[in-house]
C-alpha cells in the first residue's frame, strides 16, 4: 500500500515540475522577447542617429567656407572700390596702386585669421626641400651649401602644413 501511495505522488509531483517549467519556459520566452523589442529599438535609434550625424556632416562640409568666404567677399569690395576710384580720379595709377595695396593688407589679415602665413625665404637662408621647390641651381665655388638665392614665388603655411611651397633660385657648391 505504501508502494501505491509513492507511485500516485510521482505523476502528481512531475505533473507539477511540467507546469513549472511551462511557467518558466513563458517567462523566458517573454524576457528574451522583451530583449528583441529593446534590440529592435535600439537598432532603429542607432540608425536614425547615423542619419543625423551624416546629414550634419554633409551640412558642414557644405557651408564650411561660409565664413572665409565673407570676409574674402570684403576684399572684392575693396579691389571694386580701387577699381571705381582709379577710374574717376586724375592721378589713376597712385589711386589704382594705393587701392590695391589696402586690398593686399585686407586679404594678408583675412588669410592670417585662418592660420596662413608667408615662409620665411630670405637671401642667404639654407634650402629646405620640405618648404621649397627649387626651380633653377646656380653653382659657386665659394657656396659652402645649398643656400636660397633668390625667391621666385612665395610659398605659404597653414599652421604647420605646407600649402604651396616657396619656388626660389638656390647654390649649391661645386
Amino acid at each position: 500500500m505504501t508502494e501505491n501511495k509513492e507511485k500516485k505522488k510521482q505523476p502528481q509531483t512531475t505533473k507539477d515540475n511540467e507546469k513549472d517549467l511551462q511557467k518558466l519556459l513563458e517567462t523566458e520566452k517573454q524576457r528574451s522577447q522583451e530583449y528583441l523589442n529593446k534590440l529592435h529599438y535600439l537598432q532603429a535609434d542607432f540608425e536614425n542617429q547615423k542619419k543625423r550625424f551624416e546629414r550634419e556632416a554633409e551640412s558642414i562640409k557644405k557651408y564650411c567656407t561660409e565664413r572665409i568666404i565673407t570676409e574674402l567677399l570684403d576684399v572684392l569690395d575693396e579691389l571694386d572700390l580701387a577699381v571705381k576710384a582709379a577710374k574717376t580720379t586724375q592721378d589713376q595709377q597712385t589711386a589704382l596702386v594705393d587701392g590695391v595695396e589696402m586690398t593686399q593688407k585686407k586679404l594678408r589679415k583675412v588669410l592670417e585669421q585662418e592660420g596662413v602665413a608667408q615662409i620665411p625665404c630670405t637671401q642667404g637662408t639654407v634650402f629646405d626641400p620640405a618648404c621649397h621647390n627649387a626651380i633653377a641651381v646656380e653653382e659657386r665655388e665659394d657656396a659652402e651649401a645649398c643656400l636660397i638665392l633668390e625667391e621666385i614665388r612665395k610659398g605659404y603655411k597653414i599652421k604647420d602644413k605646407v600649402l604651396r611651397p616657396s619656388i626660389v633660385k638656390v647654390t649649391k657648391p661645386k
